[in-house]
């Protein structure tokens, strides 16, 4: 059953990555120094500026071999009031192989999480635990900050490679409860950091017993002066 729904996931991403390239166009771009493969052997994927359901047409510019690995080993968690949706819920079940709904807060979901990570996961996680609204804020008027559950699993994963993907953000293809537009350009930075060194410098930043503040308020700084300008934000009638 296990390589049956990898087989599913990887046809269902396949799909999905054709389709946003019709749609759509990419602009990604790799910042500071970059292996020759970015894309392979990743343990964490951070995607930052998270603002739109409609976040799966950045996989138009992403390889398949990195579709496959998220298919075979990919652990996601995903807000449950996600999952739940109807149509978009069912998509969002079958991005990877581990697709963990959670509460949002620090329960036996996140830990059912964290018990899913083994040495060939490849978690993806949107640190911010929420979504960004056309007004700059979130759903409850707060400012986007990151959240401190990333931090419990840079500690799970502990060594290999982290990219961090700065979105430029999708409120001009779809504002939640806007019908969405095609035909836009999307953007995309990305930084590739090993985990071991990323840890050693935020402990050293703020020693253990603030090391989860520190991963906090870096990961805020890097999305606010990385992440793209997003496109003229066009709301739909």
């Amino acid at each position: 059953m296990g390589f049956l729904r990898s087989l599913l996931v990887f046809s269902i991403l396949v799909f999905l990555k054709y389709l946003s390239k019709i749609f759509y166009r990419h602009d990604f771009a790799f910042l500071g120094p970059t292996p020759a493969n970015p894309w392979k052997d990743l343990r964490l994927v951070v995607f930052l500026n998270h603002t739109s359901l409609f976040e799966p047409i950045f996989l138009g510019g992403v390889p398949t071999s990195f579709m496959w690995r998220l298919a075979a080993h990919g652990v996601v968690p995903a807000a449950d009031k996600t999952t739940d949706r109807p149509l978009v819920g069912l998509v969002f079940k079958f991005v990877a192989h581990h697709v963990i709904p959670i509460t949002r807060e620090r329960d036996e979901t996140w830990f059912a999480v964290l018990q899913r990570i083994d040495p060939k996961s490849m978690i993806v996680i949107a640190p911010e635990g929420r979504m960004k609204r056309a007004n700059g804020l979130d759903l409850h008027g707060k400012p986007m900050t990151v959240r401190g559950g990333i931090a419990d699993i840079l500690n799970a994963v502990r060594e290999g490679r982290m990219l961090l993907a700065y979105s430029g953000g999708l409120h001009h293809v779809q504002v939640p409860g806007h019908i969405p537009n095609v035909f836009r350009t999307v953007r995309m930075r990305i930084e590739n950091l090993e985990i071991a060194d990323y840890i050693a410098d935020r402990l050293r930043e703020g020693g253990p017993e603030n090391f989860k503040k520190s991963v906090m308020k870096d990961l805020d700084r890097r999305r606010d002066e990385y992440a793209p300008e997003e496109g003229k934000l066009r709301l739909s009638a």
